[in-house]
């Protein structure tokens, strides 16, 4: 069954290439950019245009930044604080990757 409204849709698009609308598009005449994953590419590419990232690489980011803290402090209570902050890191990132991969 077709779309109720697909004489009108047909219709803008035919008045929309008359009108050159369609003309002198990026990229176009050349090839589409081939994806791992075709069912995701406008979601992946979204994501990516706008700095998105996967959880599990956030998660790094602030690792990596408990792991410099820890290098700058001397204080024993807080550098206890941030082993265990870490640890639990650590957990949040193996869960993330394994349900980023399925």
């Amino acid at each position: 069954m077709d779309h109720p409204l697909i004489d009108l849709i047909n219709a803008r698009i035919a008045a929309a290439e008359a009108e050159g609308a369609f003309d002198n598009l990026e990229g176009a005449g050349k090839p589409l950019r081939w994806s791992d994953d075709p069912e995701n590419e406008l979601i992946n590419r979204l994501i990516a245009e706008n700095g998105a990232v996967p959880e599990f690489v956030s998660l790094s980011r602030e690792l990596a930044k408990l792991r410099q803290e820890l290098l700058e402090t001397g204080d024993r209570t807080r550098r206890s604080e941030i082993m265990k902050e870490m640890s639990m890191m650590e957990a949040r990132i193996a869960m993330s990757r394994k349900a980023y991969s399925r």
